[in-house]
């Protein structure tokens, strides 16, 4: 490499080129602390020239790192930057605010400095390659319109579709520069050329920056790594980009643009937008989307866990060492398609399988789960019945929960899966669903309908951060019951948990018979506890469209009660009606009865001796082709027919595996699809599909 000392000024002196590839990070730099502190080292240099020149020294501002791009004809000189884009860039902008105070102020300065923003004279593309400094599409439109306001930005590159009211931080640093310049020209509202004249100056003897040109040998990616002395933090997902594109240099460039750019503008641009530097939580981190979704694609493809703080060094050794994609656009295609799934787990439609899996796993706090998420979404042979797969893990995950049974493990359990997935031959759900429901310990078993129920009516659940577990598991259980009653009603109002009975129900809410009793009497001080057990268990908790306000939530029964019932667009509510009075009982029986649904909702593990186990559902346990099915569900006919081994239901342009994910589809809960089921059996009986599978293992 060639090192070489330059000037701020000497930087941009003459008709050259810096391009940035598109795929480095944006601009990033601040007020605080990079502006303010590039500010402070002007302002020294600038009170050094009026002090005493001869006592100047130019102040060292870092190091830039560029590679020559081959160039043809009346092409302008261009320039790579490897690194250094932060610092080019804030001098750019720095140099255009110093020209836009001389313009309003008509100093001669103005055509000065313009000569370090623009080339002119001959060019083979003179509306682009005028730019000294090329920025990446991301800051291409705000950075152009910094230096030549008359541009069409248009033409430069389309605006952004997610950005509305955002203020790039480009704009921001060319607002904060004219400031202070304006604060140090203008004095007494009256503007001061020799003032400027000085702070041009600074910029051209005083501050420095080293100029390293790399030479065929030099290794690119490490210098990068190493040398971002002031800057801002680089983030895994930074450098995973450069190191993908780094590989794919020499590529040269085509139509002025660097040719990597396509691969870039392809396969990581969306990955630069907004949406994927906002932060999302897990756990106690916090961290941009993407450096989470890179994080899970990684753990995902090696089957093993990988930190968050280790993901780049953990990548770059899987990628040199394993070599699993044999070329750089493929190693792209396979990050695009982890980030199409993640993207739809963020967003959390509920609409969309994945979607809704994306809010339970928030409201379950289970992101380790993600990377199987992930596996199972993209997998062939599992993509079209991902519905299916995702129930099987939610079921599992909500079991577990509403049982107390520990998350700990949850980690190496759902990565450990990934591996023997890969390796199971046949239908991977039901190779899922029958590791599962193999498990035996405390730390992975998968509940049966028996401990379930009992953790369901025993156990207090409104308790500790849970609150978004309970509306999911209550929002379900709703849609649930509509589906039952065939209501299709959208509720769009935030839903919020209840207490029917209130947790101060000593206030308002008297035990029976024990009026007149002293309050250390043995037996009251009993149901006293009795009451205090039930008040946080499910058949006591309800969902509203609204908050009550505190005097009705803690409010006697005649005044609560018809308050939680006035709710009645909820399903949930409408079955209080039924009641007459509210204790411990009647908690009990409301427990059961939302169990009974929850049961429909959330798959139970297979048992050994119940061969229509989601493990023998598949496409080889169906009848022989052409068959005709029919399924009856809240009153309306769903007929079928086997096909191709499989089974297509009239009004749909989906084919399912199973009878159960057929039910499943239709009715949105878990159902043994054999006892849902009847196939035409001879010209015009029909028989249960339970008692046919029976009758042919026979």
């Amino acid at each position: 490499m060639k090192p070489y000392t330059r000037s701020i000024i000497e930087l941009f002196d003459g008709k050259k080129r810096f391009l940035i590839p598109l795929y480095q990070r944006r601009y990033a730099w601040k007020a605080t602390p990079q502006l303010e502190l590039l500010w402070e080292d002007i302002e020294r240099a600038v009170s050094r020239l009026m002090e005493d020149r001869t006592s100047l020294t130019p102040h060292f501002m870092g190091a830039i790192v560029i590679a020559q791009i081959k160039t043809f004809g009346k092409q302008v000189q261009a320039y790579e930057i490897i690194d250094g884009q932060q610092r080019l860039t804030t001098f750019q902008l720095l140099l255009a605010a110093l020209r836009d105070v001389a313009r309003a102020n008509n100093s001669n300065y103005e055509a000065e400095i313009q000569k370090y923003l623009m080339n002119d004279g001959v060019m083979e593309h003179p509306s682009i390659e005028r730019f000294k400094l090329w920025p990446s599409i991301t800051d291409r439109r705000s950075f152009v319109s910094i230096i030549d306001p008359t541009a069409d930005l248009d033409a430069i590159s389309p605006p952004p579709t997610d950005e509305d009211g955002v203020v790039r931080l480009s704009i921001a640093a060319h607002s904060y520069f004219k400031d202070r310049i304006e604060i140090q020209v203008i004095q007494d509202g009256e503007f001061e050329e020799h003032r400027l004249e000085i702070l041009f100056e600074a910029l051209k003897e005083g501050l420095a920056a080293v100029s390293i040109e790399l030479e065929g040998g030099d290794d690119p990616q490490t210098i990068f790594e190493t040398l971002n002395s002031r800057g801002v933090d680089l983030t895994p997902g930074d450098l995973m980009r450069n190191f993908i594109f780094q590989r794919a240099k020499g590529l040269g460039q085509a139509d002025h643009s660097l040719v990597v750019d396509k691969l870039y503008e392809k396969h990581w641009l969306a990955l630069d937008r907004s949406f994927w530097s906002q932060v999302a939580s897990r756990g106690r981190q916090t961290r941009a989307r993407l450096d989470w979704m890179l994080t899970d694609h990684l753990a995902m493809h090696v089957g093993n866990l990988v930190s968050i703080e280790g993901l780049f060094e953990s990548y770059r050794r899987w990628i040199l060492t394993e070599r699993p994609f044999d070329s750089v656009t493929e190693e792209l295609e396979s990050i695009s398609a982890t980030a199409a799934i993640e993207q739809r787990l963020f967003n959390q439609d509920s609409d969309d399988p994945i979607g809704n899996f994306g809010r339970f796993a928030d409201a379950f706090d289970v992101s380790t789960v993600m990377p199987l998420v992930i596996y199972l979404a993209i997998e062939p042979s599992v993509a079209n019945e991902i519905d299916r797969a995702l129930e099987v893990l939610e079921s599992y995950i909500l079991r577990r929960d509403i049982c107390g049974l520990t998350n700990k493990n949850y980690n190496r359990l759902f990565i450990g899966l990934i591996d023997r997935l890969r390796r199971a031959e046949g239908d991977k759900i039901d190779a899922m669903i029958s590791i599962l429901s193999n498990r035996r310990s405390d730390i992975d078993r998968w509940p049966t309908d028996e401990e379930w129920r009992n953790a369901w009516l025993s156990r207090s659940q409104y308790k500790g951060a849970r609150q978004a577990r309970l509306r999911y598991l209550f929002e379900a259980i709703e849609m649930a019951k509509r589906s039952s009653l065939s209501e299709e009603i959208e509720i769009k109002s935030a839903l919020t948990i209840e207490h029917i009975m209130p947790k101060r129900w000593r206030d308002n809410w008297p035990i029976p018979g024990y009026d007149y009793v002293d309050d250390d009497d043995v037996e009251y001080l009993g149901r006293q506890a009795e009451r205090d057990a039930v008040i946080d268990r499910i058949g006591n908790l309800t969902l509203l469209t609204g908050a009550l306000n505190s005097s009705v939530s803690n409010g006697s029964y005649s005044v609560k009660m018809p308050a939680v019932k006035s709710h009645s667009s909820l399903a949930l509510n409408r079955d209080l009606n039924q009641f007459d009075k509210w204790n411990e009982e009647t908690i009990s029986e409301r427990g059961l009865s939302l169990f009974e649904i929850a049961a429909r909702v959330w798959m139970a593990p297979p048992k050994g001796d119940d061969t229509e186990s989601e493990i023998l559902a598949g496409a080889n346990s169906l009848p022989v082709e052409g068959t005709n099915c029919c399924f009856t569900y809240a009153g309306r006919r769903y007929d079928g027919r086997i096909e191709n081994g499989s089974l297509a239901v009239e009004g749909t342009d989906r084919r399912f595996a199973s009878l159960s994910a057929a039910s499943r589809f239709i009715t949105r809960t878990h159902r043994n699809g054999w006892k849902d089921w009847h196939f035409q059996d001879g010209q015009d009986g029909w028989v249960l599909a339970d008692d046919w599978r029976r009758r042919n293992a026979s």
